[in-house]
């Protein structure tokens, strides 16, 4: 495939978001084609397997596996989407390239979207997916969750509640692009208006959608507010040109405020989810390569 500028991309990936005034399966659709369509590149390639799993009656999953996967580490994956669409359907490019990073199974869970369950049905997934890959004999340290975007979100929220839960923690978690604060208060939601292609009135309607009349200055919406000194060891990567860029800011000050170990990354001139365009981009496959590397020395491979 031809690589593009950013700034090309951006312009590619502005096109086809989907109408927000259309019906909800069309834009759900329209969204899995496109980031299916950007990502056929490593999926054509091959070299992998994948395997539905049911982690519960209502939650399935898929294990993504490649040669040099070590079958005693996983990565737990939360893909994006807003809480309201995506899939490990469209996010199979970017589960395949975690796989050969980091050298391990990754499981990929489709939980459950709003409007049909609203928050914290999301959250209450995640707990479930780490819990099942205890009970298949994964260790906590042999666990790493990772999220992009809304998944992002899903990982932070749900590493609170399994802190809560007084469930044993894995050692590290990574989230890429994260929504931390659901109020946006980020002067960065300016700034950077017009340099991503994620906007101010998308994030606020995904947020009606997803929190149906919860409070989302609740700590289990935004992580932000959260008992953030019960976190692991995170690793976070933003775009300079994210819209959600202070946002991350201040999670990261705060979390490390509260005594966790946080290693960020800010790639300059990238924009939210650009790891998922990494056949077009350079930096997309780099940033993933550094998360692997992540990984791997956390988990001491």
């Amino acid at each position: 495939m031809i690589r593009e500028s950013p700034e090309e991309l951006l312009s590619v990936i502005r096109s086809n978001i989907p109408d927000k005034n259309r019906p909800l399966s069309s834009c759900r659709e329209a969204f899995s084609s496109f980031y299916q369509e950007m990502q056929e590149e490593i999926v054509e390639k091959g070299g992998y397997a994948a395997e539905k799993v049911m982690i519960r009656d209502d939650l399935a999953g898929y294990w993504i596996s490649v040669a040099e996967s070590q079958p005693d580490y996983a990565v737990l994956f939360f893909h994006g989407g807003g809480f309201t669409r995506g899939s490990t359907r469209d996010h199979l490019g970017l589960c395949i390239r975690l796989a050969h990073a980091a050298e391990a199974r990754v499981l990929s869970v489709d939980y459950r979207l709003a409007p049909e369950h609203v928050f914290p049905a999301q959250i209450d997934d995640a707990v479930s997916a780490y819990r099942y890959l205890q009970a298949q004999g994964y260790l906590p340290h042999r666990i790493l969750p990772v999220g992009i975007s809304a998944g992002g979100t899903i990982v932070l929220s749900a590493m609170l509640a399994i802190a809560g839960l007084k469930y044993t923690l894995p050692k590290a978690a990574v989230c890429m692009s994260p929504m931390t604060d659901l109020q946006f208060p980020g002067e960065s939601m300016t700034k950077n208006a017009g340099r991503d292609w994620l906007d101010a009135d998308r994030l606020h309607a995904l947020r009606t959608t997803y929190l149906s009349g919860h409070d989302p200055a609740a700590p289990r919406a935004s992580p932000v507010r959260g008992a953030l000194k019960s976190l692991p060891h995170l690793y976070v990567q933003v775009g300079t040109h994210e819209i959600l860029l202070s946002d991350i800011g201040t999670f990261v000050e705060k979390a490390r405020w509260a005594g966790v170990q946080v290693q960020v990354e800010i790639w300059e001139g990238m924009f939210h989810d650009w790891q998922l365009f990494s056949s077009q981009l350079p930096e997309g496959q780099e940033a993933i390569d550094h998360t692997g590397t992540f990984i791997r020395n956390v988990q001491g491979r």
